[in-house]
């Protein structure tokens, strides 16, 4: 299967924990209020982080007609910035497509998060694409994330508070922050290294970043 252009170093799939406060379903694209921050585009009776209401319509547009909508316009100051992101996709629950890009790719965080959305809808190599029939049973979420920065070892770490890259040459294996199942630095450092097919005594040299979730 063919994923859209993107560098391929920071094109990453991964599974997560869900952020309640940045996940929506698209079930509720009914006139009846959608949980979720403040910020909205305009969405006549419903209430939906803008970002979160664009990777919405971003995979509903695509989904149904294999179109990618444009961002905007005229932009909001919250979606000219750049950064990179992450867009998840559940179906009942269960992950049901998950594509992101650590750093940005794109001239602002709207066409990253429209980008994403559909590569996670249509082009997450571990499922078939997102047909039109499932789009009640779906739920979106954005996560965005700050700038990897560099540590010297896992002592700099935090399971539940950092996302993690390892990299060895040009081999690299990342983890997002607070997944279930992960509680220490040691479990992040290994399950990159698995990701990122680096061997257990390969010297790396790790990254840490964070995730905006609104709680």
């Amino acid at each position: 299967m063919t994923a859209l252009p993107t560098p391929p170093a920071w094109r990453i799939n991964t599974r997560r924990k869900p952020s309640p406060n940045w996940s929506a379903s698209l079930r509720d694209l009914t006139p009846k209020r959608w949980p979720g921050w403040r910020t909205t585009l305009s969405t006549g009776h419903i209430d939906v982080h803008a970002y979160v209401e664009l990777a919405v319509k971003a995979i509903r547009t695509y989904a149904a007609k294999g179109e990618k909508i444009a961002p905007p316009t005229p932009l909001p100051p919250e979606m000219e910035k750049r950064a990179g992101v992450f867009v998840s996709i559940k179906k009942h629950g269960e992950l049901r497509g998950c594509v992101g890009t650590i750093l940005p790719t794109r001239p602002s965080i709207a066409e990253e998060i429209i980008g994403n959305a559909i590569s996670a809808c249509a082009y997450d190599s571990r499922f078939f694409p997102v047909e039109t029939e499932e789009l009640v049973d779906l739920t979106v979420s954005v996560d965005v994330l700050s700038e990897p920065e560099p540590v010297a070892s896992a002592a700099d770490l935090d399971a539940k508070k950092y996302g993690v890259i390892v990299t060895a040459g040009e081999r690299r294996g990342l983890l997002l922050p607070d997944l279930d199942g992960v509680n220490t630095p040691q479990e992040q450092i290994e399950i990159c290294r698995r990701k990122g097919s680096i061997l257990h005594d390969e010297k790396v040299t790790l990254q840490r970043f964070t995730v905006t979730r609104l709680k």
